[in-house]
């Protein structure tokens, strides 16, 4: 038992003291997991093992799809359509921007499944927008980067297929349609948060509300909304696998950003594609390197220790609950997205589920989560492009985005504690 424990602490802390050290995640994996297989006098062979099984997933197929299904899209020119849409809709409200950049989030979310596109796609536009029209410039940042959460919570969103493949038995398309609620909650808190801000400082309203504007935004719209159709109706309705409705998604983006929307030309494409690589490419390596991160952890029954531990404290749901989100705030806040997923959920799924959390209910507590910590310093990578793209310094825009910190914890609490919110829309549809 002296030396499992030895092991654990060569795990865990080299691990934590090369994160603070700013080494990249995927080094700092590896080498930790290399330090304790040393230590426990383990063939080196067990490395490439466990990062080929890592990747030996016919269900991650769907990751590279997603990712160049979001790329294309997102260089299609639809983004002004669906900020013409979003506008349409609630741009008559006071805070009217305010709002649509929420809504629009919301749209986008749906398409490129990534909170770091939606900021870096609708801020650059909406933001400048904002400030012309007598919005702060921190105002106009912390909502954009805020309401870019709700990407990871619509689907299609190539985080919830790795947290499927990690959790084992979790449906994709189950997954899928858990987050369109939670997605609408955390629009809606921001909403709020965005009124009583707006009210107070005074910011300016849209035009009025009309039928007529709204349906002629719905059309020009249309063929962007309908790849969520495309992926989520056929994962849902077991027409196609997640992986072969992502790879018929890729075709249908590549045919309505070159002939319809006409955003991108071949040349633009394979630009597109070259992106497509680079972040493929990390993800693919974080995924990997976490598999042998993951085989270390079980093999020294880490998992269990943290579930004794964690129930020592206290045996009560809702404490245990609160801890947990308490403890991946603070790993978000440190770690990006695909490693806590990776690294966390063979440890806190089962200490959820034993307290009655539903392992969809707690994909979706995970990816908001995940997406609260992109937003805070010092890894907050949604927060360097926000602040990047405002030309802002990072302590103003965190300054600014304090309040919708709390409306995305308003959130996360009721996604938590109302499990109706992620699991009624996959019971009656699934």
């Amino acid at each position: 038992m002296g030396t499992e424990i030895t092991a654990i602490w060569i795990l865990i802390g080299s691990f934590l003291l090369m994160i603070f050290l700013r080494f990249p995640i995927a080094y700092a994996v590896a080498l930790s997991s290399f330090f304790t297989l040393r230590y426990l006098g383990l063939p080196l062979a067990i490395i490439a093992q466990q990062m080929v099984k890592g990747i030996s997933s016919y269900s991650l197929m769907a990751v590279p799809f997603f990712i160049t299904m979001g790329v294309l899209m997102g260089k299609g020119g639809i983004s002004e359509k669906l900020i013409g849409l979003a506008d349409a809709c609630v741009g008559w409200m006071r805070g009217g921007l305010g709002m649509v950049n929420v809504l629009d989030s919301y749209f986008f979310g749906g398409i490129s499944g990534s909170a770091a596109a939606d900021t870096a796609s609708l801020g650059s536009v909406l933001i400048p927008i904002m400030v012309d029209q007598g919005y702060d410039a921190d105002f106009a940042t912390a909502i954009t980067i805020a309401s870019s959460v709700e990407g990871i919570l619509v689907p299609p969103s190539h985080n919830m297929v790795i947290y499927a493949t990690v959790a084992g038995g979790v449906s994709v398309g189950s997954l899928f349609l858990a987050g369109y609620l939670p997605g609408a909650v955390l629009a809606v808190c921001l909403m709020v948060g965005v009124y009583i801000l707006s009210v107070k400082r005074n910011y300016p309203k849209g035009d009025k509300f009309s039928i007529k504007n709204l349906l002629k935004h719905l059309g020009e719209s249309f063929w962007a909304l309908a790849t969520v159709l495309i992926v989520v109706v056929g994962v849902v309705s077991g027409i196609f696998t997640a992986t072969e409705s992502a790879a018929i998604a890729v075709v249908y983006s590549l045919i309505v950003s070159l002939f319809i929307y006409k955003g991108v030309d071949l040349k633009g494409v394979w630009h597109a594609l070259e992106e497509c690589v680079d972040t493929l490419s990390i993800v693919l390596i974080l995924i990997s390197t976490s598999s042998i991160f993951g085989y270390l952890l079980t093999r020294l029954h880490v998992p269990t220790i943290a579930a004794n531990a964690i129930m020592s404290f206290s045996d009560n749901p809702i404490v245990i609950a609160l801890l947990i989100n308490v403890i991946l705030l603070i790993l978000g806040s440190i770690m990006d997205m695909a490693p806590i997923i990776l690294i966390t959920t063979p440890i806190l799924l089962p200490i959820a589920t034993s307290i009655g959390i539903h392992p969809v209910q707690y994909g979706i507590m995970l990816m908001l989560n995940c997406g609260i910590g992109l937003l805070t310093p010092p890894v907050g990578a949604v927060l360097y492009i926000g602040t990047a793209i405002s030309k802002l310094p990072m302590e103003r825009v965190v300054k600014a985005t304090l309040p919708f910190y709390l409306c995305m914890i308003a959130a996360l609490l009721l996604v938590t504690f109302v499990p109706a919110i992620s699991l009624w829309l996959p019971s009656v549809l699934m």
